[in-house]
């Protein structure tokens, strides 16, 4: 081959690479804005997906004892929609009371940090401005332009609406997916070609349900038993409806670091209208700072081990891309989501770099041996 066909196979090559990854850029856009447009329909099947996911070892486990699946799945799904009713119950008292409370509160919060806060002054000055303004504009001859939003109930009545359509979705999906999962894993063997394929996907399978399982079910009684630690600080201390905050702390203890300042910065607020000094008002705060230090730094990497965790830029990337994407309930499938990510990168070889760069601790890389490496040592090599 002469030099001009040597550069013009070179230019060749760049650019069906070049093609490749503009393709490729273009489907990853468009699949992500696929996301954002049909979040009300992709939204209940990640959340059933993920959920299946959890549970489905104790379906295989009922399994074992020749409980059909579908009377497991119905089971659990009952149970998981009693518990959030029962939920909702207890917790709509106090936080309709905290929702009508809250001009109250911001007043009281105001008043208390007076002295903290030198830019009230301003803000007041400002608003005092605006009011002048507002008189001044009721004067015959002044026409006054008003543009009317709609009312409080009727928008948080279409969210209520919104929400429970997307619960009974996902309980739908959920049932189905566990009662059928055995039948889903068959097809997934029968359509793969090679049986280095079946083995490849069973393995990928297994070990994606193994480990989200693992993660979600570990991560929801570590939230459930900081929520009751809480809950108890809360209560030893004197800060009111201390279940609220309990429920608020295993809640929001399913976002990494956003969560837990969130839950701090709560209670902070309450702390300060509820208790007349500031050394008093310090004290739940810094009761909530020090269970959830201890939960983040002792006990979740030790039930959860090492091999599940995955480094804080990763974590904070997925959160602020699914809060863009799909708001909160995007922020709570975040870090699932993630670890899926994770397990998938680590049986392709393509993709360990990128599972390399999702986990938090660095470890080395062990890839299989290629058929020349186990080819035995002949005398003489």
């Amino acid at each position: 081959m002469t030099s001009s066909e040597s550069e013009v196979e070179l230019v060749r090559v760049r650019g069906t690479k070049g093609l490749r990854f503009g393709v490729f850029t273009c489907a990853i856009i468009l699949f992500i804005g696929m996301l954002y447009v049909a979040r009300d329909f992709f939204l209940p099947v990640v959340l059933a997906f993920l959920v299946a996911l959890t549970l489905s070892p104790i379906v295989r486990f009922g399994r074992r004892y020749h409980v059909p699946p579908f009377i497991t799945s119905l089971l659990l799904v009952v149970s998981l929609a009693l518990a959030l009713v029962a939920a909702a119950t207890l917790l709509t008292r106090p936080v309709t009371e905290w929702i009508k409370e809250a001009p109250a509160i911001g007043y009281q919060l105001r008043t208390k940090l007076h002295d903290l806060r030198q830019s009230v002054a301003e803000v007041s000055e400002a608003s005092k401005e605006v009011e002048r303004l507002t008189e001044s504009a009721q004067e015959p001859g002044v026409q006054r332009v008003t543009v009317e939003q709609p009312g409080l109930l009727p928008s948080a009545a279409d969210d209520v609406a919104a929400l429970i359509s997307t619960m009974v979705l996902t309980a739908i999906l959920i049932l189905f997916l566990l009662g059928s999962s055995e039948m889903i894993y068959e097809k997934i063997v029968r359509v793969t070609p090679r049986m280095s394929d079946k083995k490849r996907a069973l393995r990928l399978i297994f070990d994606i349900e193994r480990t989200v399982s693992h993660y979600l079910l570990s991560i929801t009684l570590i939230n459930f038993a900081l929520g009751c630690f809480v809950a108890g600080a809360m209560w030893l201390l004197g800060v009111p409806s201390p279940l609220l905050w309990g429920v608020a702390a295993a809640a929001l203890n399913y976002l990494p670091y956003v969560g837990n300042l969130l839950g701090i910065a709560m209670v902070a607020v309450v702390s300060i209208v509820s208790f007349p000094t500031l050394t008093e008002a310090l004290l739940p705060p810094l009761a909530y700072l020090t269970l959830t230090s201890l939960e983040g730094q002792l006990v979740t990497p030790l039930l959860l081990g090492r091999n599940l965790e995955t480094n804080a830029v990763s974590i904070l990337v997925a959160l602020a891309f699914w809060a863009w994407l799909w708001g909160l309930a995007g922020m709570l499938i975040a870090v699932p989501l993630l670890i899926v990510m994770k397990a998938i990168c680590e049986h392709f070889e393509d993709l360990r770099p990128i599972g390399e760069f999702l986990s938090r601790s660095a470890r080395v890389v062990h890839s299989e041996p290629s058929a020349e490496e186990q080819r035995p040592a002949i005398a003489g090599d």
